[in-house]
């Protein structure tokens, strides 16, 4: 199974961005962090993909889940 593109737009005081991170490198799955709060350019691309500014914003093979919704999160990148 290839891998899927992983990309999560955070803030760095954001608990849930914390833990959705963590959880991502617990269970060994490669992502790219995006800053927003210091990147304009990738916090104007979250919000133009997801209509939103809520953080965490997950991308994952450009299906979009707003907030750690761990079934979600799993479901989406294929794990049980």
């Amino acid at each position: 199974m290839a891998a899927k593109e992983v990309k999560v737009y955070s803030t760095p005081t954001c608990p849930w961005c914390r833990k959705v991170k963590q959880w991502l490198d617990a269970n060994k799955i490669a992502y790219t962090d995006f800053n927003v709060a210091q990147d304009h350019a990738a916090r104007d691309e979250m919000v133009k993909k997801s209509s939103q500014t809520a953080v965490p914003t997950i991308f994952i093979d450009g299906e979009i889940v707003v907030g750690f919704n761990e079934p979600v999160v799993k479901e989406k990148l294929g794990i049980k």
